[in-house]
């Protein structure tokens, strides 16, 4: 292996911890154990900074537009292709929590996708997107602009979960 296949492969590693611990955070929390809590979400940065250190060596963040490429590049491909076979695998399987985990990501890669392609027009036309409150849901993770719907178009949960994003 070489060095670029040495920092995609911890670049993928200490993300993949970030959330894990952040996961783990919330369950420690909820379990009332604040402090283990506070260890697990400052793990979670750390894993970040070095997921983040990684990406910068292996040249992996552009510019605005040409993040933005990349992201759709990712978002589409997920869309198309990754997600309909995982949810088709997990169907055959008879793997139904699978399959509807599967097929929320798959919508709502579709969002981002579509998302981030407003983002790149007003990019190319050398603007910011309209300043606008964005929430996601905390089932799905739809995303939404402006406002929340009565009730979440992918998962049915309530609009009023909703997270603001700051």
């Amino acid at each position: 292996m070489s060095t670029m296949d040495n920092l995609k492969e911890a670049f993928s590693g200490e993300s993949q911890a970030n959330r894990k611990y952040l996961a783990f955070a919330k369950k420690a929390d909820e379990e009332g154990y604040s402090q283990i809590a506070k260890l697990f979400r400052a793990a979670a940065e750390a894993e970040t900074v070095h997921a983040h250190a990684h990406l910068r060596v292996m040249d992996g963040v552009k510019d605005t537009s040409a993040n933005l490429h990349a992201a759709i590049e990712g978002e589409g491909a997920e869309f198309r292709e990754m997600y309909p076979k995982f949810v088709a695998e997990a169907q055959a399987e008879g793997q139904r929590p699978a399959e509807i985990s599967f097929r929320n990501a798959l919508a709502v890669e579709k969002i981002h996708f579509d998302l981030y392609s407003k983002a790149l027009e007003a990019a190319a036309a050398e603007t910011d997107l309209p300043s606008t409150s964005i929430y996601v849901c905390p089932v799905c993770g739809n995303t939404v602009e402006g406002g929340v719907p009565d009730v979440c178009p992918i998962c049915k949960v309530p609009g009023s979960r909703f997270i603001e994003i700051g």
